[in-house]
């Protein structure tokens, strides 16, 4: 049960009698809600996740350090990878009378990590994929437009039994892509996402969500109604949106075994 739903439970200070008591109370409960227990395989392919996200958060991190230091000798480069390039090859050169030799030491030692860790990131990359093409379930998951292998072999080692969710509106509301409600008096207000569940996931498809509007952009007559509704919507927006709609997809393709069809293929058929 999630610790959030036995907590109401609880009478007055906590101790162990005191919870022990509230989940004997929260598990009589006919709407409480249970976590489904996960493998150890499938906690060990979740740790390949886990792993490879602190690695790129941690890649991130040395990437704006090697930046704000080339910045504080006035040395910038564009944004993205062609920009970085650019500046690993000053740190490179020891010919460059820019960087004072402390500096250059410095720099030094920072490009050896991120290159170290774009190797550790690849190597777990591999290992994700070879798990991707041994599974059904995730190359399933991966016809839907944007979601790839990263994002497929998460869903599929997170949802342990998709028939725990009554729909796809359940599993997106459980990942937090659904407006969170401060409703009264019979007045429904609407406010921006709830944000509950597995952020890991949530950030997957709003990612994804954003890669398939981009290339609507520049495809308006592969996605009409994207083109539509990014006319009368902001950009972020229509992302969770779409990401809402991803992942009630993925949720179906799971739950009754099937693959993703385009919607002109699905009315032809």
């Amino acid at each position: 049960m999630p610790a959030k739903d036995v907590k109401a439970y609880v009478k007055r200070n906590k101790n162990d009698a005191a919870d022990a008591e509230a989940i004997c109370e929260a598990v009589r409960r006919p709407t409480m809600r249970f976590v489904q227990a996960k493998s150890a395989e499938q906690q060990g392919r979740l740790m390949l996740h886990r792993a490879r996200d602190l690695l790129m958060r941690q890649r991130t991190q040395v990437i704006n350090a090697l930046r704000a230091h080339l910045a504080e000798l006035g040395i910038t480069a564009a944004q993205g990878t062609a920009g970085l390039k650019e500046l690993l090859k000053i740190i490179a050169s020891d010919a460059d009378e820019r960087l004072p030799a402390d500096a250059h030491a410095s720099l030094v030692v920072l490009a050896a990590e991120l290159q170290a860790m774009q190797t550790l990131v690849g190597s777990l990359e591999k290992r994700i994929m070879a798990r991707h093409r041994g599974n059904e379930a995730s190359q399933r998951l991966e016809t839907i437009p944007g979601i790839g292998f990263i994002g497929a072999t998460a869903i599929e080692a997170t949802v342990t039994d998709p028939t725990a969710f009554r729909s796809g509106r359940d599993f997106a509301a459980w990942i937090g892509l659904v407006p969170r409600q401060d409703s009264t008096g019979g007045k429904q207000k609407l406010g921006p996402i709830s944000k509950q569940g597995d952020r890991y996931l949530r950030r997957i498809l709003v990612v994804g969500a954003h890669a398939v509007l981009r290339y609507a952009k520049q495809n308006p007559e592969k996605y009409p109604w994207l083109t539509q509704l990014l006319a009368r919507r902001p950009f972020k927006v229509v992302a969770v949106a779409l990401a809402n709609k991803m992942a009630r997809m993925a949720w179906a393709l799971l739950a009754h075994g099937d693959t993703y069809r385009a919607p002109e293929l699905a009315a032809a058929a």
